[in-house]
C-alpha cells in the first residue's frame, strides 16, 4: 500500500488510499483518505495482545501540517476492534499509530511544530494558534512540553556569571488571616543568572529581589559549579553582594561600569536642578543655557568634537558664578571618572590608577557639592569591586541584553499573568542563540 503520495505525506504506520479535491468552497487544499498500514495497530492498548474480531469500521479527521503549503483534509477509516482477552479491562479499541494517538484531533508533528515556533521561532502563543489552525491552550500545553524537552535541567559551568534584576509587573499581595499581615503573592522583580563567558544564555530566573531568592538559586547547584564560578558581576545592588558574599564567597565581584557613569550623570542632572531652582526660582526651561546643555552635559568628552565641546566650557563660564561653575565642576568630576574607567582592559599600572582616582577624589572634596560628595562616597564605597573591573574588564552587558529581549518578549506577549509562564518563555527566547536556532543560514 505505500506509494509516492504516502511517502510525500509522511504519517508513520498510515497510506493514501486516495486524494480528492475539495468542493466545499471551505478547505483550501485536497482530502487526503487514509487507511491504516501496521499491523500493530490491532494490538490491544491495555494488554498488547492482537485483536482478531471487528466491531465496526470509524472515520476520523486528524489535524495536520500544511503539505506543500497547503493544508490537507485527513479522513482516517479506520477499524474499531474487540478484544477478547477475558482478564483486559478493556472491551473495544480504536486503530491508532504514533502520530496519531487514540481519541487525539491533532497529529503529534502538528503539536511540537506549534510549540517549537513558541520555543525557538519566537512566536507568541496567539501568531503560532493562528498559523496552524489550533487554540491557544493547545499551543501552551505543547509548547510547555517542548521547552521541558529542550531546556537542560541543570546548566552548565560557567566561569564568569552576570546577575541582574528586570521589572516583572505589578506586585501583589495577600492577606495571611492567622498573623493579620499582608504576605507578597507576586513580586514585581525577577532576578536572572546569566552565562558571560559562555554561550549559554540565561541560565535560570527566580521571584523577588532578595538575599534569600538569590542564595535559594545558587544553593540549588552542586558545589562542584558553584566552585567553578570565579568572577561575578553586578550592578551597584547591597542585594547581590550579600547574596554572593554567602554563597560564593570565592568569587571576585565586579561592578558593571555602566551604572558608574550613570551615577556621575545622575549627579550633574541633580546639580544642574538644583542650583537652577535657586538662582532662577523654577525649573529649567528653553532658552536657560543650561537647560539646553543638559544633553550635551551628560556625554563623554572622549565623544565629542571640539566644535560642540568648547562652546560648552564657554557657555558655562559665561552663566552667573554660582550657577555655571558648580556645573562645571560636576562636569569636570564626572570626566574625573570617566578617565578612571577608561584604564579597564588595558593593563593599568597601579600608580596611574591611584593617580586618577586621587585626582577625581580632590575635584570631589574641592567643589564643596554635596551631590559630587556622595558621589565620592558610592565610589569608595564599592572601589574593591571597581578595581576589579579596572583589572579584568569584564561587564554585565550580556545581562542587560538579556533583560532587554525578556522586556521585548513580554511587550509582544501583552503581558504575562502566571510568572512561571513568563520564566519559561524568556527563558526559551533568550536561549534560542545556544540552541541554534538563530543562525540565518
Amino acid at each position: 500500500m505505500v506509494n509516492d503520495t504516502t511517502l510525500l505525506l509522511g504519517l508513520d504506520g498510515l497510506a493514501v488510499t486516495k486524494v480528492v479535491a475539495a468542493d466545499d468552497g471551505v478547505q483550501d487544499g485536497p482530502v487526503v483518505h487514509l487507511a491504516t498500514a501496521d499491523e500493530r495497530a490491532r494490538c490491544c492498548p491495555e494488554c498488547g495482545v492482537v485483536a482478531v474480531r471487528m466491531k465496526e469500521w470509524v472515520i476520523t479527521r486528524p489535524r495536520d501540517l500544511p503539505v506543500a503549503g497547503r493544508r490537507c483534509a485527513l479522513r482516517w477509516r479506520k477499524r474499531r476492534w474487540y478484544c477478547d482477552q477475558a482478564s483486559c479491562p478493556r472491551q473495544t479499541f480504536t486503530e491508532q499509530v504514533p502520530q496519531i494517538p487514540a481519541r487525539s484531533r491533532l497529529t503529534r508533528r502538528l503539536r511540537r511544530a506549534s510549540g517549537a515556533a513558541v520555543a525557538d521561532g519566537g512566536r507568541t502563543v496567539l501568531q503560532s494558534a493562528r498559523d496552524h489552525g489550533v487554540s491557544w491552550p493547545v499551543v501552551s500545553a505543547a509548547f510547555t512540553e517542548h521547552a521541558r524537552r529542550v531546556l537542560p535541567a541543570q546548566p552548565a559551568p560557567v566561569a564568569v556569571l552576570g546577575i541582574d534584576e528586570v521589572r516583572r509587573g505589578r506586585p501583589r499581595w495577600v492577606l495571611e488571616e492567622a498573623t493579620g499581615t499582608w504576605a507578597t503573592a507576586v513580586d514585581r522583580w525577577h532576578v536572572g543568572f546569566v552565562d558571560l563567558s559562555g554561550g549559554q544564555g540565561l541560565l535560570g530566573q527566580v521571584e523577588g529581589r532578595t538575599i534569600a531568592a538569590v542564595t535559594g538559586w545558587l544553593g540549588q547547584r552542586e558545589a562542584s559549579w558553584r566552585a567553578r564560578v570565579s568572577f561575578v558581576a553586578i550592578d551597584m545592588c547591597t542585594i547581590f553582594k550579600a547574596a554572593i558574599r554567602t554563597a560564593l564567597p570565592h568569587a571576585v565581584l565586579v561592578v558593571d561600569h555602566f551604572h558608574i557613569v550613570q551615577l556621575a550623570n545622575q549627579a550633574i542632572t541633580e546639580v544642574r536642578r538644583r542650583l537652577t531652582m535657586q538662582v532662577r526660582g523654577r525649573r529649567g526651561r528653553k532658552g536657560n543655557r543650561e537647560w539646553e546643555l543638559r544633553n550635551r552635559l551628560t556625554r563623554s568628552a572622549a565623544r565629542m568634537h571640539a566644535r560642540q565641546l568648547d562652546p560648552m566650557v564657554d557657555d558655562l563660564q559665561a552663566l552667573p558664578a554660582r550657577l555655571g561653575a558648580p556645573i562645571l565642576a560636576a562636569w569636570n568630576a564626572k570626566e574625573d571618572l570617566l578617565d578612571l574607567l577608561a584604564l579597564a582592559r588595558t593593563h593599568p599600572d597601579r600608580h596611574v590608577i591611584a593617580d586618577r582616582l586621587f585626582r577625581f577624589y580632590d575635584r570631589c572634596a574641592s567643589s564643596g557639592l554635596p551631590e559630587l560628595e556622595r558621589l565620592a562616597t558610592s565610589i569608595e564605597t564599592w572601589w574593591v569591586e571597581i578595581l576589579a573591573f579596572l583589572r579584568t574588564g569584564i561587564t554585565n552587558a550580556g545581562s542587560e541584553g538579556t533583560n532587554r529581549v525578556i522586556k521585548t518578549t513580554a511587550r509582544d506577549a501583552y503581558g504575562f499573568r502566571n510568572p512561571e509562564n513568563q520564566r519559561l518563555r524568556t527563558r526559551c527566547t533568550t536561549t534560542r542563540r545556544s540552541r541554534g536556532h538563530l543562525n540565518p543560514a
